[in-house]
């Protein structure tokens, strides 16, 4: 294959793997979609161009503008996270976690975070962030039933480790973290508190999940790309007042761990926060509404949904169990439902330990609920769940039933300019 050919292959599956999604239901609960606005500053000149370090404090010349950029988005981000403190430069929520682990421990250093087994993120691991700097792993007690640190457990092992930093936050996320209790066993012992809101970053800021930066938590990272709508890219946010301690959250970003740290997105994630600020709080709520009445939906086809006692998901996830432990069974109804146009990841589950053979699905709604479906159409989402894994229905029929069924719902809500929310696929 010669370099043109290949480069026309690979617009070719850009190409195709856009229609995919558009004639899918995208339910990856880390994935979401983006306005024409963001998209418009996101395919701009700014996408080649560096300004290393702070507005009006840059190490290149020619960035008056996007000092204007980088000024709104830190002051807009600064009213919807309600806090003192912004950085808007991160690329990713991982790199906003290793960020802020530079910032809040060094290497030795021990640090309390929940187990990837228990739902917590890779960068809370040994294998990720976490061991590139270095640090000392203790992880939390876990409360199956509840799906959440085991608070008394918890919080006896933070005052017996007297870690220097305390981590809360999971890529498995039903329920709010009892942060108060947790954070005040933290501060006792003189540990920084950290909280990962990557996947529930919108619903906080939306008013619906819950308010780390009032209670306890030191420093709050998360993604911009998940329940907050906007690019790739990340937020290191504080609700200190201590300048000392915002120039360290600020060389933490850069020169720490980002150089160039890609002006397009960081333009893109400003219009976000605009938008947000308008739309956010409506849209954070109705993707609460979504994801408990698509789990009640699923209970009823006869799907084992996890944390019923507890009106199975106050967040964007919801959890459901298809075979035994380890038994591959996540594996293999992520497969059957992408062959039946239902784009969705396995996931351990509590008790499972082999990562690519999981028991579970984790289901998402945001992608759904941006492109305008409501509670009502979460009970048609789960109906072509039960077709596709209990009555064992035709997976191309399903697909073609799915792909007609997604046809209304094509353009991007909750933004200023509504448009294609899966454009130039024509």
């Amino acid at each position: 294959m010669d370099a043109r050919t290949q480069a026309g292959k690979i617009l070719e599956s850009v190409k195709s793997s856009g229609i995919h999604y558009r004639d899918s239901l995208p339910m990856i609960a880390s994935e979401n979609i983006i306005s024409p606005l963001v998209a418009a500053a996101i395919n701009s000149d700014l996408h080649g161009r560096y300004a290393e370090g702070l507005p009006g404090k840059r190490y290149y010349q020619g960035c008056d503008d996007f000092d204007t950029i980088e000024s709104i988005g830190i002051e807009s981000a600064k009213r919807v996270f309600n806090c003192n403190f912004t950085n808007i430069q991160s690329t990713s929520g991982t790199v906003s976690n290793m960020a802020s682990l530079k910032a809040l421990a060094k290497p030795g250093d021990t640090i309390t975070a929940v187990s990837t087994a228990d739902g917590g993120h890779i960068s809370h691991a040994r294998m990720g962030a976490v061991g590139v700097r270095g640090l000392n792993l203790v992880t939390y007690p876990w409360d199956i039933d509840r799906m959440e640190p085991d608070i008394d457990a918890s919080m006896k092992i933070i005052r017996e480790t007297s870690p220097n930093l305390a981590l809360f936050g999971q890529s498995v996320f039903l329920f709010p973290t009892p942060l108060k209790e947790l954070s005040d066993a933290a501060h006792e012992v003189g540990a920084k508190v950290m909280y990962d809101g990557a996947h529930v970053l919108g619903l906080i800021a939306g008013g619906q999940f819950q308010d780390p930066l009032r209670e306890g938590a030191d420093v709050m990272t998360g993604s911009s790309h998940k329940t907050f709508p906007g690019p790739q890219g990340g937020f290191v946010l504080s609700d200190s007042s201590d300048e000392k301690f915002h120039r360290k959250l600020n060389n933490s970003i850069f020169p720490g761990t980002c150089s160039s740290y890609h002006l397009h997105h960081v333009a893109g994630k400003s219009v976000a926060l605009a938008e947000f600020e308008e739309f956010g709080a409506q849209y954070a709520k109705d993707i609460v509404n979504n994801a408990q009445a698509l789990a009640a939906a699923l209970a009823a086809e006869g799907f084992d949904v996890l944390a019923e006692d507890r009106g199975y998901t106050a967040s964007h996830q919801v959890l459901t169990r298809h075979g035994d432990i380890d038994s591959g069974a996540g594996r293999k109804a992520a497969q059957i439902l992408e062959d039946s146009g239902i784009i969705t990841n396995m996931n351990m589950l509590p008790g499972d330990t082999k990562a690519m053979q999981p028991s579970g699905l984790r289901l998402g709604v945001p992608e759904l609920t941006r492109v305008g479906m409501g509670t009502d159409e979460m009970t048609d989402v789960a109906r072509f769940f039960a077709r596709a894994l209990i009555k064992n229905q035709e997976t191309s029929e399903i697909k073609s039933d799915v792909k007609s069924f997604k046809s209304n719902f094509q353009n991007v809500k909750y933004c200023f300019e509504s448009g294609p929310a899966y454009p130039n696929l024509e």
